[in-house]
């Protein structure tokens, strides 16, 4: 091994030829996050309920990446995903659970329809995905997970309490599949980014001209998140370097909450 290739292992997080799956990966952290464990070498299923979507960013990242239509809610859907990447690929070694959907609005005034979807996307997908992968990473006796959640389970969000409940959900569930299937040789961590700058949080934005300079006043670092922060969160935690790392809850809020 020459000195040149050792650095470039150092410098690299053990990815090439890593085979990921991101869900609502076609935009916002989720297409950040498929962006930097492409650049890491992985191969990328982008997952998206926007097959569309999925598929030209797959075609964008290049390096053997799939895009394909999921509805993270409909268990039939995420099996069918599944089977088709491990027809294609015939390992799973890296699942994202990103996939997410909210509707800001007081509690006490908010239809219960919109419970039911936002608990079926932030907490049934989640675990419809992470079940239907982990069975798959247990006959091979590896695999990781991570589960992005949000700083609003852990400290609460004014106008997100539904989300939050879920978002809360999946930080606990996270902690149980991690002692379920350590013995299988699976990892499972979750990340909980603060306030970030998206597509979802823009459409919020626009109903609150002034929120993004009041929670940009109250980042001790004085800025939203960007995708990009999300993602070099992820590709640590789903790299060989935090192969003894599981059932541990990562904020990525810049400083805004400190748990």
């Amino acid at each position: 091994m020459t000195e040149t290739t050792a650095t470039a292992e150092i410098a690299g997080l053990g990815l090439t030829g890593k085979i990921a799956i991101v869900t609502g990966a076609a935009s916002g952290i989720g297409k950040g996050i498929a962006r930097r464990l492409a650049a890491e070498g992985a191969k990328v299923v982008i997952a998206d309920l926007n097959e569309q979507a999925a598929q030209d960013t797959a075609a964008a990242l290049g390096c053997d990446a799939m895009g394909i239509s999921v509805d993270v809610s409909d268990r039939g859907t995420v099996d069918a995903m599944v089977e088709a990447v491990m027809d294609r690929y015939g390992v799973i070694d890296i699942l994202v659970n990103n996939a997410g959907w909210d509707k800001i609005g007081p509690f006490l005034e908010q239809d219960p329809a919109i419970w039911e979807r936002i608990i079926n996307i932030n907490l049934i997908g989640v675990l419809n995905c992470s079940q239907a992968v982990a069975l798959r990473m247990k006959d091979q006796g590896h695999g990781t997970i991570v589960n992005v959640g949000s700083d609003a389970a852990r400290v609460g969000s004014s106008g997100e309490a539904v989300y939050s409940a879920a978002k809360g959900g999946i930080v606990a569930f996270t902690k149980t599949l991690a002692r379920e299937t350590a013995r299988y040789g699976l990892t499972a961590n979750a990340v909980c980014p603060g306030p970030a700058d998206t597509p979802l949080f823009a459409q919020v934005a626009a109903d609150a001209p002034k929120l993004r300079d009041s929670l940009e006043r109250s980042i001790p670092l004085r800025r939203l998140a960007q995708p990009e922060d999300l993602a070099n969160a992820v590709a640590f935690l789903v790299s060989p370097r935090t192969g003894y790392v599981t059932g541990q809850t990562l904020s990525v809020s810049g400083g805004l909450t400190m748990i």
